[in-house]
């Protein structure tokens, strides 16, 4: 029997019994989407936390209260201060470094003109903040530095913000309460974009002193200082000026016992690469075990098949079919199942990632559709080779005895 009569019988037993053949298939199907999609979404959250890194400058660092290692022998953490920003900002101590920008953050309900919106980050700081975390002004301008001096209620908003609260109209000029205090907005910040758990752009930035006064008061820790190194080339400097302004700040002698942080975007960068690689694996092996469930579905509906047909095997062994034959034929109708199910479930993924997932936009990986359908075929073959040797294995005699 030639290839394409085998793929004639095959077709011809699938058809036979279209409902079962579909459920089968539909196992596979959702198997290989699961697989690509589920990946797909690891490399997305991957791709978009890339970029949101990325967008704040390679040339960005970032200052946190803590010890800055497991082995680390401070005894006790001393907070991070407006004093500290102050003496980073020496450019006599520190050459390397541009701008320091000190922060205070928190979350509050923002109104305007009955419109409530809670604002997920609102941050006091200073206007280097802008620049060292490349927040671009889209309309209107940012605050100066005689705002910061004059503690004055003003504000820039991110794009989800003043959708949220302005909707089409232009928030610069109209004045928000936040938390009970008015605002005036004087800018609008460019839209960065979401990375999937949180919105960048829902954020309302002002004067660190008025944030403060309204909100943190004076007597509290900064939540973060972030600082700009003149250039990329020059993080490695900066960090090392930080480390040595700090440790005197902070009184501390040993670079062992350090009480902060300083991480810059490319470790942290890495950091997050590493984790979201962990992660999209997890999500594939996962979405795996379906395809194992697929492959389970394949052998047990062959085995009935293999059983309703025993007659007919026994029929056509009994007028000279080959062992060989059988065999083919058997496993052809698994390998067509696998090969069906996976095509459309390639077919799926491909069109599912075109919406977003858990507010991630699914960036598919070439090597997983490959791979999947790869699988699902090698499924096919492998959990279809037992009722197919089982189907070629029955001798004549007792095949056509089945009732």
């Amino acid at each position: 029997m030639n290839p394409f009569q085998t793929l004639r019988f095959a077709f011809g037993g699938l058809a036979a019994n279209k409902i079962r053949s579909g459920l089968t298939m539909l196992g596979i199907l959702i198997g290989v989407a699961a697989v690509i999609l589920l990946l797909a979404v690891g490399n997305g959250s991957s791709q978009a936390v890339k970029d949101a890194i990325q967008a704040l400058g390679t040339n960005s660092l970032t200052v946190t209260s803590g010890s800055g290692s497991s082995t680390s022998t401070a005894t006790t953490i001393k907070p991070l201060t407006v004093d500290d920003a102050r003496a980073l900002a020496d450019t006599s101590q520190a050459p390397d470094i541009k701008g320091v920008a000190p922060e205070v953050s928190t979350s509050q309900t923002a109104i305007y003109e009955g419109t409530s919106h809670t604002v997920s980050s609102v941050v006091g700081t200073y206007p280097a903040y802008f620049e060292a975390s490349n927040s671009k002004v889209d309309k209107g301008d940012y605050f100066s530095n005689d705002d910061v001096l004059n503690s004055r209620k003003v504000a820039v908003i991110g794009s989800t913000t003043a959708t949220d609260l302005f909707g089409t109209v232009s928030p610069i000029g109209k004045v928000i309460t936040l938390g009970g205090t008015p605002f005036t907005v004087v800018g609008e910040l460019a839209t960065k974009g979401g990375t999937g758990f949180q919105d960048p752009d829902d954020t309302i930035i002002a004067p660190l002193p008025t944030v403060q006064n309204a909100f943190t008061g004076f007597s509290g820790s900064l939540s973060q200082i972030l600082v700009e190194a003149t250039t990329a080339d020059a993080t490695t400097n900066a960090t090392n000026e930080i480390t040595t302004i700090l440790m005197g700040q902070h009184s501390i002698t040993s670079a062992s016992a350090v009480d902060f942080r300083v991480s810059s975007q490319t470790s942290l960068l890495t950091t997050r690469t590493s984790t979201d690689q962990t992660f999209t694996v997890l999500l594939g092996a996962v979405a795996a075990i379906s395809l194992l469930v697929g492959g389970i579905g394949i052998t047990n509906i062959m085995l009935v098949t293999v059983t309703e047909r025993t007659r007919e095997i026994g029929i056509r062994k009994a007028i000279g079919a080959p062992k060989g034959v059988i065999l083919s034929q058997f496993l052809a109708e698994s390998t067509l199942l696998s090969l069906v199910g996976g095509g459309l479930g390639v077919a799926a993924a491909l069109i599912g990632a075109h919406f977003k997932i858990v507010g991630i936009k699914p960036v598919v990986i070439p090597e997983s559709v490959y791979g999947a359908f790869g699988i699902a075929v090698a499924i096919g073959l492998f959990f279809g080779s037992y009722p197919a040797s089982r189907a070629a294995s029955l001798r004549p005699i007792e095949a056509l005895r089945h009732e």
